[in-house]
């Protein structure tokens, strides 16, 4: 008998992509665990410490990357983001899946994480939207942001959307059901590779 090891799938892709509703979908249905992010930013309304992001102090963050607990952080906007090894390598050492809703920053710096078995694990996948007009369209429906924040989030979807070539897979977003329908098949395709099963002691 053989034991599969789990599959680290790394999402990234502009706001508005869709990604985090396709991991979180993911993560509701059972297929995978949603690593939650560190960050010392404070938490906005409704969001919950533990399900949205850990919210740490800068104190407790900075002791945490002193202890080596990071696969990645980084410092965006005058806050600390990261990705515990806890919320990872115990999953997938378990034979559970993991999915990551991270940026491009934060994908680079886990492809250069010296851990093999983080290494062997990641699987990573750029959800696109299918035009600059539907993401356009997708930020303004929100209805959420003034104008020139869509415009920010424009610029920064624009400069983001340039590193997809650097991902695995490329997924072109049509309606949330393909989306999610292709997202899954990804994920059981892997599932099948053999260079993840390892002999049972």
């Amino acid at each position: 008998m053989h034991h599969r090891t789990g599959i680290i799938l790394l999402v990234s892709g502009p706001s508005g992509s869709g990604k985090t509703t396709l991991c979180r979908r993911l993560a509701d249905e059972g297929e995978a665990v949603y690593s939650t992010s560190c960050t010392t930013r404070p938490a906005r309304e409704g969001e919950v410490d533990g399900h949205d992001y850990h919210f740490l102090s800068r104190e407790d963050f900075e002791k945490r990357i002193a202890a080596d607990q990071f696969i990645e952080h980084a410092e965006v906007h005058g806050n600390l983001y990261g990705t515990l090894k806890s919320e990872v390598i115990d999953h997938v050492t378990a034979g559970t899946d993991v999915v990551m809703d991270i940026d491009v920053q934060g994908a680079d710096l886990v492809r250069a994480c010296p851990e093999a078995n983080i290494r062997n694990a990641l699987v990573e996948l750029f959800v696109m939207p299918p035009s600059e007009e539907e993401l356009r369209a997708r930020l303004t429906g929100r209805g959420t942001d003034a104008a020139d924040v869509i415009e920010l989030r424009m610029t920064n979807a624009i400069e983001e959307m340039s590193h997809w070539p650097k991902y695995t897979y490329r997924l072109i977003s049509r309606t949330r059901e393909e989306d999610y329908s292709r997202f899954k098949a990804l994920l059981e395709a892997e599932r099948l590779r053999i260079s993840r099963l390892t002999p049972e002691a």
